[in-house]
């Protein structure tokens, strides 16, 4: 796909909007938003995500970020802590504000509150979703 964010207007918005609210992308999307500090690791996007494999999840948001809707977040390296994720996800600033346009943010708060209602994570993802996480700028 040639569009990037940056660029999206009219017939490019709409294939933009139509590239990231493909069914496994709009899902990861969904995961990012709705996780409590919306940076998920990609332990937690994999896992949320079972009926897809972990190749899958990885190259669609690698996609994700080539757009410019989504970028990796790292831990600094003198906070980072063994049996821990230091790699994280979460939405641009102008994927965002072009989700945010399009409504595709509107549920935000529910999706949170979905995601509370979520009983059988694993104790691994437990662990990670109290995993030390950067902060965003």
């Amino acid at each position: 796909m040639s569009t990037r964010l940056g660029t999206a207007e009219g017939s490019n918005a709409r294939e933009l909007l139509h590239f990231v609210t493909q069914q496994t992308r709009f899902a990861l999307l969904t995961n990012i938003v709705q996780h409590p500090e919306q940076l998920p690791s990609m332990y937690e996007l994999e896992q949320l995500n079972p009926s897809v494999s972990e190749a899958t999840v990885y190259k669609h948001v690698q996609k994700l970020i080539d757009i410019g809707v989504v970028r990796e977040v790292s831990l600094p390296e003198d906070e980072r802590q063994q049996g821990y994720p230091w790699k994280f996800y979460a939405l641009t600033d102008d994927g965002r504000q072009f989700l945010d346009e399009h409504n595709v943010l509107a549920a935000e708060e529910t999706l949170q509150q979905l995601y509370e209602t979520i009983s059988d994570k694993p104790e691994k993802m437990i662990r990670y979703e109290n995993a030390p996480r950067p902060a965003l700028e």
